[in-house]
Parts: C-alpha cells; sequence; structure tokens
C-alpha cells in the first residue's frame, strides 16, 4: 500500500464514525465471548459504475471501494477452533468451526464466507496456527449488489494477515477472496469485487484490465452532483441466480469465435470485430451474451476517456446505454431494476443511471446533481412502491479506502 493510501486509512480509523463503530464491535465481542477482543478491522463494500459481467469475460471495469462496509472485533484463541458471529445474523448465534476441517456447510450459511476464505489461506500455505473468534458487523445492505460476501471475503484476509503477521498484499488479498468464492463458495465469479475492495482508494474509481490485473486510479470529480445507489430490496443469490448460466453462455461463445479468431477473452474485440464473426457463434442467445461482454468493455474504455477529460455527460450516457444492454442482450436486469432506471431518467437533475452488480435485483447507481437528490429519492421511491408493491432504499455515497485497522 502507498504512502497516500495508509495516510488515507488512518484517517478513515481516527473519524469519529470509526471510533463509536470500533467502540460498539468491543463491547458486542466482550458480551459474545466473554474477553477482549485483539484488533477491530474494517473493509469496505463496493459499486461499479460501469463495465458489468466484463470481469470474467477478460474486460475492463470500474468500480470504486465505499465508506460503508464490514466491521470485525477479533482475537486469536489457544485451541484450533474458529467461533464466528454476526450483529446481523443475531438469531443464528456463534457458528463454530475446526480449523483443520474447513468445509461448506449449508447449515452455516454466511460463515461459509469466512471459512473458505480461512481454508484457501491455509491451502495456498499461510500458517494459521491458532483459531480465532469473530464478531462481524455490516452495514451494507445484504444482497444489494454492493458486495458483502466479497467485503466479508476480503476483511477475513485482512484480519488473519494483521492477526498472524502473515506476508499478503492487498492484491494477494483479493485473490485470496476470489478463490473462495469460486472453489469453496461455487460461485464462478470474476475478480472485480474483491479488488475494488483491496484495492480502494478515496476519491477514486479503479479502472482495471482484469485481464492482466493492470490498474490505474481515476479522480471520481463528480463536480455539483453526487453517487446515489438505491437498493431494489428484491432478495437475491448469486449462487442460486442465473450468474453462473451467464458465464457458460459467455465461454460457449467465445469457444465458437476461436475456432477463427486468436483471441484468448472476449475482451480483446473491438465491436467491428466481433460484428465481422458473430455469425460462428450460430446461437442468437449466445451471439447477444458475447455482443454484451464485447461492447461493454469499450463502453468502460470510452467512459473512463470521458471522466477523464471532465465529460461528465457522456459519462452519463454511456451508463445508460450499459443498463440497455443488460437489459436487452445479458438479460440480468428484471422489473425492479428497470423501474428504478427509468424512473430515474424521468427526473430533473439525473445525468446517468444504470444497474450496478450481477443484477437479478440488488442495486442501482445513478449520478443526480447535489440540489436533485432529496427530490429524486423521494419521486424514485414513490414510484417503485406504486409499481412494485414494496419499497426502495436510497445511499448517497463517496468512494473510499481499501481496508483498514480501527
Amino acid at each position: 500500500m502507498h504512502g497516500p493510501q495508509r495516510e488515507e486509512h488512518a484517517a478513515a480509523a481516527r473519524s469519529e464514525k470509526g471510533a463509536d463503530m470500533k467502540e460498539k464491535l468491543l463491547e458486542e465481542f466482550r458480551s459474545v465471548f466473554g474477553r477482549e477482543a485483539e484488533r477491530v478491522f474494517f473493509a469496505p463494500g463496493r459499486v461499479n459504475l460501469i463495465g458489468e459481467h466484463t470481469d470474467y469475460n477478460g474486460g475492463h471495469v470500474f468500480p470504486c471501494a465505499l465508506t460503508i462496509g464490514t466491521y470485525a472485533a477479533a482475537a486469536k484463541n489457544s485451541d484450533g477452533t474458529l467461533r464466528f458471529y454476526s450483529m446481523n445474523f443475531k438469531e443464528k448465534g456463534v457458528i463454530t468451526a475446526d480449523i483443520g476441517d474447513l468445509k461448506n456447510e449449508k447449515e452455516h450459511d454466511w460463515a461459509n464466507y469466512p471459512k473458505g476464505v480461512l481454508k484457501i489461506m491455509l491451502d495456498a500455505g499461510y500458517s494459521i496456527p491458532s483459531g480465532m473468534d469473530i464478531v462481524y458487523f455490516g452495514n451494507i445492505p445484504n444482497s444489494s449488489g454492493l458486495s458483502s460476501s466479497a467485503s466479508v471475503e476480503v476483511l477475513t484476509g485482512y484480519a488473519a494477515r494483521e492477526l498472524f503477521g502473515l506476508a499478503v498484499d492487498f492484491v494477494e488479498l483479493a485473490k485470496l477472496g476470489q478463490k473462495a468464492e469460486n472453489e469453496f463458495i461455487g460461485v464462478n465469479c470474476g475478480i472485480m469485487d474483491q479488488f475494488a475492495i483491496a484495492m480502494g482508494k478515496k476519491e477514486h474509481a479503479i479502472f482495471l484490465d482484469t485481464a492482466t490485473l493492470s490498474y490505474e486510479y481515476a479522480p471520481l470529480v463528480l463536480g455539483d452532483s453526487k453517487l446515489v445507489i438505491a437498493c431494489s430490496n428484491k432478495k437475491r443469490g448469486l449462487g442460486d441466480s442465473k450468474y453462473n448460466e451467464r458465464r457458460s453462455e459467455c465461454e460457449a461463445a467465445l469457444a465458437k469465435l476461436q475456432t477463427v479468431l486468436d483471441i484468448r477473452s472476449l475482451g480483446e474485440l473491438t465491436e467491428e470485430e466481433f460484428e465481422a464473426n458473430r455469425a460462428v457463434i450460430g446461437d442468437e442467445v449466445k451471439e447477444r451474451r458475447a455482443k454484451h461482454a464485447v461492447y461493454e468493455n469499450q463502453r468502460t474504455i470510452r467512459a473512463v476517456a470521458a471522466l477523464q477529460a471532465n465529460d461528465i455527460e457522456e459519462f452519463g450516457r454511456l451508463m445508460i446505454a450499459s443498463h440497455e444492454s443488460l437489459r436487452d442482450d445479458y438479460e440480468v436486469t428484471g422489473i425492479e431494476l428497470d423501474t428504478l432506471v427509468e424512473t430515474a431518467l424521468a427526473q430533473e437533475g439525473v445525468i446517468g443511471s444504470r444497474m450496478t452488480g450481477a443484477g437479478f435485483g440488488g442495486c442501482t447507481v445513478s449520478i443526480v446533481r447535489a440540489d436533485r437528490v432529496d427530490a429524486f429519492i423521494r419521486n424514485v421511491g414513490e414510484a417503485y412502491i406504486n409499481r412494485i408493491g414494496y419499497g426502495a432504499d436510497f445511499y448517497v455515497v463517496e468512494a473510499g479506502c481499501g481496508p483498514y485497522t480501527l
């Protein structure tokens, strides 16, 4: 981690909110485990501004870490037992696991995420010589698409790193979290979520090439506008959604294209190259899936260039085009997300709006002029409840930094 980022993390840890949260976690740890925690840690959630379903297709993404996320109070213990407790799921009580026998157990529910990371770390040769007691608390809405699971994964890896003095850098933390999600949880996700969370930088988004993990930070300068996240409150689970199905459709399309093109991923293609060769895919649905991956990657590259040129209007137009492609070609939006975006775009002061995350529920992200944010939340919220029958939640967010110790 670079010097300026270390300072950002220290400032966040010293903040009044950080101090309050630390005390809350320490108190809960005492109550649950009857002893003192050693340290309190934080890892953010993330929102992706553009570049959706490109990360497992070798394309570019443009996420930022958030100032909301997941906290953990933790301490080593004298035996080989892992004890997990979540303030968000108090009814599930303390979930225990033997560090020498970590497997995905359905009844362990949310605790499979931290278990998975620790299993992957042990398999990779990192030394975790004792058990741990950990209390978690998240202020990311569950099943929102703001990466609560990836936040827990990166946070757990970071806590183990700090408690046991492990030599694991932040990019490696991201890779370990992704591997846990792929191999232990069984969701075939790309690297974006864990990378954005581990590598977050205050007031910046990350322009990441998922094929090479080369990245650059781009200042998130929105002028007189704000980022507003709308959570649809439609519950979804990635593992039982059509996420893996979409990924396999893209892989099948890529395999057909590779019979005529020397490429490793859909992200290597321009729109023109795709159009000249799409017929070889031979399946209308798979064609549309691949088209989204190719066009979305190019949109992301153009969107970052627009932001760097201070052309926020063009950035907004590309966000809208992204949502349309996710709706029509990738078919991952649904009535809830479409209602939020359509209603958002009818409001005064909205520069762009799109679904964000895997889809099938979750959230939208909009860029809204600061003086119109209150009216935006009121109007979109009213229209949503009238059409869907239950309410959406709204968050005005800022780009925050990666994991730190409070």
